[in-house]
């Protein structure tokens, strides 16, 4: 095993390309790990199989030869206020919609596999011995929140992600998995990080879909990030005015965490509310992805939508998915019967409704039930 001292200068070095939190941990099989399988087997995957790849239930499957993973953390948060405590609509009744924090500027995958390739680069060329490793961001066969756990970097919260006591839980998680035999930043007598949710359940009480069925497990199909990016076809009806204005994730299971009150704020620029462009003048200094305008989302074609979500982990949901998403939100959207905005509205909703895409003629026709 490598000295202390290697791990030492990792994380260091992690944190010189830009990480705010690094941490080094065995790839052994984890009791969390073990939980997967019993997660699968309630459904709470919904349409997502890929969650099902025996690879993340053991690390020692998801690279031959592995003997550490490199956990690395970014922080997202902005100066922008949080989901709870913004108003739905601007002046003008415009109704707007909310996605989530994370997606508000470039494609976090492309951000931290950058920085994850530059701190492989540095290993290779601090370490003399031919190595094997893989970098993840997001895509890999891994979980990287409980490696994250044994890292040392945080625990994991009721809403079941990683919180960090200083950092709170915006922060994106990236991993390099590597044949090194590297020494743990937790030593053989450290504990993880301990839980300090208490007793607390505001995310739990907070989520309007009930999707944290209790504490530490999450229905991911009752979730309004799965519903969505990750779910195809319809939003079931139940779900549909607890979701709100959110036509891309959720935050609110975060803005409610008291450990998010005095989360830092990020100095990258890439993860700043983009602006883009558009033609007309509904919008002269072009749309935000900070409370975008719901009409321009549910009024966008393809190509449209392509050029505007370039880069950005929006593309995620694809277009079908997003106008859906912004027609349920307009459904929610408590629009004056005698503006403008109503009359916009309400003409879009019944060109929508006969669209040949069932998801989308579906849900026009719901959202002009609630409108009018």
């Amino acid at each position: 095993m490598r000295a202390a001292a290697d791990t030492a200068w990792i994380e260091e070095r992690a944190k010189t390309l830009g990480f705010d939190l690094c941490g080094v941990v065995r790839a052994e099989k984890f009791p969390e790990l073990a939980q997967t399988e019993e997660w699968l087997a309630r459904g709470y995957a919904g349409e997502m199989e890929y969650l099902s790849d025996a690879r993340r239930s053991n690390p020692q499957n998801a690279m031959p030869g592995i003997r550490t993973v490199i956990v690395c953390a970014l922080n997202y948060n902005t100066e922008q206020p949080k989901s709870t405590d913004v108003a739905a609509t601007v002046e003008g009744d415009e109704p707007r919609g909310w996605i989530s924090r994370y997606a508000w500027g470039s494609d976090y995958h492309v951000v931290v596999r950058e920085k994850l390739d530059n701190l492989l680069a540095a290993l290779r060329q601090n370490f003399e011995e031919p190595f094997e490793a893989r970098v993840y961001a997001d895509t890999g066969p891994v979980q990287e929140r409980i490696f994250a756990k044994y890292a040392g970097l945080g625990w994991l919260g009721k809403n079941t992600l990683v919180l960090n006591q200083q950092m709170g839980s915006w922060f994106f998680l990236g991993t390099i998995l590597t044949a090194l035999d590297l020494t743990p930043t937790l030593g053989p007598t450290e504990a993880p990080p301990a839980d300090l949710c208490g007793s607390c359940r505001r995310c739990i009480d907070a989520c309007p879909t009930e999707a944290l069925v209790e504490p530490y497990v999450m229905d991911a199909r009752r979730c309004i990030s799965y519903l969505t990016i990750e779910l195809r076809g319809s939003i079931p009806e139940a779900l549909r005015e607890p979701m709100g204005r959110h036509v891309f994730g959720c935050d609110i299971c975060q803005d409610v965490c008291p450990w998010n009150r005095r989360a830092p704020v990020t100095k990258e620029r890439e993860f700043q509310p983009r602006v883009v462009p558009v033609k007309g003048d509904a919008s002269p200094d072009g749309e935000s992805f900070f409370l975008p305008r719901l009409e321009w989302l549910a009024g966008m074609n393809e190509v449209e939508y392509r050029e505007a979500f370039r880069g950005s982990p929006i593309k995620r949901t694809k277009w079908r998915g997003l106008v859906r998403n912004a027609l349920i939100a307009l459904g929610n959207a408590s629009v004056r019967r005698d503006t403008h905005a109503h009359t916009r509205i309400s003409a879009l909703l019944m060109r929508l409704a006969v669209s040949p895409d069932a998801a989308i003629s579906e849900s026009a026709l719901w959202a002009l039930s609630r409108i009018q």
